[in-house]
């Protein structure tokens, strides 16, 4: 892109221009993932929909990839790219909560802790990630999975209208009233339909849990598998979290001997009562004896930002994901094998359940089509040095392909790294063909492509 029209954009936005040569490029041009190292013409700060439409005209004129960045954690890096242009919503951070009609609306750059700060003022939550610095933008728009889905559904499900900008650069409100295509497609979809500038979602009752984490010893993973699986099928909805595998932290409420040693994890969450919590908390610490434990009450943003200080920007990082309609004993036994091995202290392997609210929904009432899965196992590989790179890598698509017999077609798209384009179809089942009318409808040329991309389809 010529030095002219990187002078043009910057007369057309409020927000900052960002291109080679500016003393803060190095810093603009990163993304959560450090293996991910490209130098896009320029990086916009948008103040705005204003700005994003300027933005979204300018790629589509001149031909320029364009790449959307909410939090960034886009592990195959899609906001970011060569050459082109980044739509950078970090400006965008504004959360306006309404308690008494127990709403919010909050900008496209806000990441979960930041919205559920401004939400836990006001007793109110709705379903989030498990990590802090995720932006709500990527994860609302691939499904959202996170400790309240069992009760109030994925975060896609809570959102009641989005502001969005359109490939051919025109601002529209897309909710139940207006633009319903465009809502469903939005629910689900990813970024394939335009920026959303602005969300506003539905929040529930929630300021105070009871939970936290708890770790055993990897080789009785097999026996906290099991009990898990048969717990999470009954439990009221009001208890959420995970299950899953670490190398556990050198953190107070573990023994020094266990540090850096492999653990399984359990994650509780109970949102009911809080006198009934320690009762339904009690059965994790009773399946297996916890090399260590911090449950108790504790604030929702607490626990929604747990794990954030293991997880700075900058790792390298590749990760997979999958669906499961139950958890058998043979996959049991795959994940206590891989789940023994976690190579690094930031990789992580959840297994989350979507039972629940989630299941109330039906498959094609919104475009996440995977509503009869119990389980959304995620693989998330993240370590230090590119050294480790390719061993790490192999251990992730090992763990991935040992899964795959007992896992259904499709996977959680906000798991997913460059390399599962091939997934599509498979991810949005009978949703597929509808999603790409909408992509033809709304951005006939495939103008947002850097996404796991869905192809406009007359």
């Amino acid at each position: 892109m010529s030095t002219t029209a990187v002078d043009t954009l910057r007369s057309q936005v409020s927000g900052t221009v960002v291109a080679p040569g500016d003393a803060d490029y190095e810093a603009a041009r990163k993304v959560y993932n450090g293996m991910i190292d490209k130098r896009p013409a320029a990086v916009v700060r948008c103040n705005g929909s204003a700005d994003v439409a300027a933005v979204v005209r300018l790629a589509r004129a001149e031909g320029l990839d364009l790449s959307v960045r909410g939090g960034g954690h886009s592990a195959p890096g899609f906001g970011t790219n060569d050459g082109g242009l980044v739509i950078d919503l970090s400006p965008l951070q504004d959360v306006v909560v309404s308690p008494d009609a127990q709403t919010a609306i909050a900008g496209g750059g806000c990441t979960w802790s930041t919205f559920n700060d401004a939400t836990y003022a006001a007793g109110l939550a709705t379903t989030g990630g498990i990590i802090g610095s995720t932006g709500i933008a990527g994860l609302t728009l691939g499904g959202g999975i996170g400790y309240l889905a069992r009760q109030y559904g994925l975060s896609c499900d809570n959102l009641l209208r989005a502001e969005v900008v359109t490939a051919d650069g025109e601002v529209l409100t897309a909710s139940e009233r207006d633009h319903r295509d465009l809502f469903w497609a939005l629910r689900g979809g990813g970024g394939n339909f335009g920026v959303v500038t602005q969300f506003e979602y539905q929040l529930h009752p929630v300021a105070d849990i009871y939970g936290g984490p708890i770790a055993y010893p990897a080789d009785r993973a097999d026996d906290v598998l099991r009990f898990y699986r048969d717990y999470i099928a009954e439990a009221p909805e009001s208890f959420g979290g995970f299950v899953g595998f670490h190398l556990a932290p050198p953190l107070p409420f573990l023994p020094d001997e266990w540090h850096f040693k492999n653990i399984c994890l359990g994650v509780t969450c109970w949102t009911g009562p809080m006198d009934q919590g320690e009762k339904m908390v009690q059965p994790f610490l009773d399946v297996v004896e916890p090399v260590g434990s911090m449950v108790g009450p504790m604030p929702y943003p607490a626990l929604n930002t747990a794990f954030d200080p293991l997880l700075p920007a900058g790792l390298q990082g590749y990760w997979k994901a999958s669906f499961a309609r139950g958890l058998s004993d043979d996959a049991i036994a795959v994940h206590a094998d891989y789940g023994a091995r976690v190579p690094s202290i930031q990789t992580a392997v959840h297994l989350y359940p979507i039972n629940g609210a989630v299941q109330r929904v039906a498959d094609d009432a919104t475009a996440f089509a995977y509503r009869d899965v119990d389980f959304a196992p995620v693989i998330a590989g993240m370590w230090d040095n590119p050294a480790d790179n390719d061993a790490n890598i192999e251990w992730v698509r090992g763990y991935y392909d040992a899964l795959r017999p007992y896992s259904v077609d499709g996977g959680y798209i906000n798991f997913m790294d460059s390399d599962d384009q091939s997934r599509i179809k498979a991810n949005y089942r009978g949703n597929f063909d509808r999603l790409g009318a909408i992509k033809a409808e709304y951005d006939p040329t495939n103008l947002f492509h850097l996404n796991q991309n869905i192809q406009p389809r007359p």
